[in-house]
């Protein structure tokens, strides 16, 4: 029989009484491995009941106690880290060591949620006028909730619920209808954890239960990650109803190479960004910007990429697994079909991949065009797929522009050896995520992830000083510099924090 992923409502798992259930399959095999229910109104208002209720007592709750929580939490997943990795790899198709590095990066999130009594201080200031003295306080809002995407079903689950409620909210979670199984072992370990009835909900399903959430006007604040079309809609509901939305959106990552790069670190780096997880995060670098003779490197990157195969979850020797599903496979090759026919030259060509013993997975070889321009839709469009497309400028300011003009701003990345070079493009790229000399630039719990222009709608900085980051951006620079490089860079332009 096959198994019914329950839903979790004040402090139990229950079974759905739904007659909508969802496949969940492993999309390296195509098996129903189980199966998601589309939460009933009736079931979906007891969660949010739950959550209002428990809110009354949990927001009264000693910041330490919440606090304790939260390191029991991190201590249960680092104790069960590798069995949530094989579930996760299991309905995702995942490599192993990805599967691991999934929930690894939401561990560290938890940790960082331990952290919270010195995150929640508030500010005072004595005499602001004659005898009047200013306190602020840090307060929760009350029930939140999160709609997260199938990609990282650790991580980004793991993102939204420790820190929204150890600043003393509730919550709601939403998670994937394709890999409801990793969420639901995270809530598991977080009820050992002593979490207290009620903090948490989980309730499954698709749109009719993303508008719930939209429209339920207990919930006061949302969290989304997702693609651009679907994050749009979650923000303009959202806010319509007068509710605080943050939805993380889609990006088109570039990686600007220049001519002083480390050539073998560019290339190792280049394959691993753009095909690892199956191209399938948004962080991943999908365009390869050449600066001058740089672009002499092309035919060795595709070279390599040639050498990358896919598997299954637990073959060593895989560097990534299956697309999430048919229709994504389809949607892939469907792209890369588009990009001969506007004129991009295919140099590997990941159709009609087979992989031995599945010959029923969502199988898409690595992928690399070269002569890609701006106006080809394999260019304007986030295809979410191992598929890196080449171009190249003459000059880094020609690069830097292209990067600018591009609609999306989640993550970008630079390899010099030119300090100079570094600190002008950290400054002038209009992207929120920069890494020097570094592939994917995601930073630690402790920085902002934040990205600009169509990868991000909502304020995440609603609590700055002063209300001053109402009216910025913040960029988070993460940079290397290789010890053979320090000496040709440290001149007076050279003003990068190193790490």
């Amino acid at each position: 029989m096959t198994k019914k992923v329950p839903l979790y409502i004040d402090g139990e798992f229950v079974q759905s009484k739904t007659s909508q259930w969802i496949d969940v399959t492993n999309p390296a095999t195509q098996e129903v491995i189980a199966q998601a229910p589309c939460a009933t109104k009736e079931e979906m208002d007891a969660a949010v009941a739950s959550a209002k209720k428990a809110f009354l007592t949990w927001k009264e709750t000693p910041v330490s106690e919440r606090a304790r929580v939260m390191m029991r939490y991190q201590a249960l997943l680092k104790e069960h880290h590798d069995e949530i990795a094989e579930i996760l790899a299991s309905e995702t198709g995942k490599t192993f060591d990805d599967a691991k590095g999934d929930v690894w990066r939401g561990i560290e999130v938890v940790e960082h949620a331990a952290n919270i009594p010195s995150l929640l201080m508030g500010e005072t200031v004595e005499n602001v006028a004659r005898g009047i003295d200013t306190y602020s306080y840090t307060q929760p809002l009350g029930v939140c909730a999160g709609i997260t995407p199938f990609n990282f079903p650790a991580m980004i689950p793991l993102w939204m619920f420790p820190l929204a409620i150890s600043c003393g909210n509730t919550f709601i979670l939403k998670p994937s209808e394709q890999d409801p199984l990793t969420p639901t072992r995270l809530v598991e370990l977080f009820e050992q954890a002593g979490a207290p009835k009620g903090v948490l909900q989980v309730i499954h399903g698709a749109k009719d239960q993303v508008d719930f959430i939209l429209d339920e006007p207990a919930v006061r604040a949302i969290s989304f990650v997702g693609s651009v079309p679907v994050g749009q809609y979650i923000y303009r509901r959202g806010t319509e109803n007068m509710k605080r939305v943050q939805a993380f959106a889609g990006a088109k990552n570039h990686c600007v190479i220049m001519p002083d790069a480390n050539k073998s670190q560019v290339i190792s780096n280049l394959v691993g960004a753009s095909v690892g997880a199956a191209g399938q995060r948004c962080m991943a670098i999908s365009v390869a910007v050449f600066v001058g003779a740089a672009k002499d490197w092309i035919p060795e990157i595709a070279e390599e990429l040639k050498k990358v195969r896919p598997g299954a979850w637990n073959d060593k020797a895989a560097a990534y697994g299956p697309l999430i599903s048919p229709q994504a496979k389809q949607r892939v090759e469907n792209f890369i079909k588009q990009g001969q026919e506007e004129g991009a030259t295919l140099l590997v060509d990941g159709r009609n991949c087979e992989v031995k013993d599945f010959p029923d997975g969502n199988w898409v070889g690595p992928t690399m065009f070269s002569d890609v321009t701006t106006d080809m839709e394999i260019y304007k469009n986030e295809i979410f797929g191992p598929v890196l497309c080449a171009t190249s400028t003459d000059t880094l300011e020609e690069a830097i522009e292209l990067v600018n003009a591009n609609p999306y701003g989640n993550g970008t990345s630079m390899f010099t050896a030119s300090g100079a070079a570094a600190r002008k493009y950290q400054h002038e790229v209009e992207v929120g995520q920069v890494g020097i000399n570094i592939p994917i630039p995601v930073p630690l719990p402790f920085f902002s992830f934040t990205g600009w222009k169509g990868s991000f709608f909502g304020d995440l900085h609603a609590y700055g000083k002063q209300g001053v980051r109402f009216y910025s951006e913040t960029k988070t620079i993460t940079a290397r510099w290789f010890e053979s490089d320090i000496a040709d860079v440290n001149g007076p332009n050279m003003t990068i924090n190193l790490n």
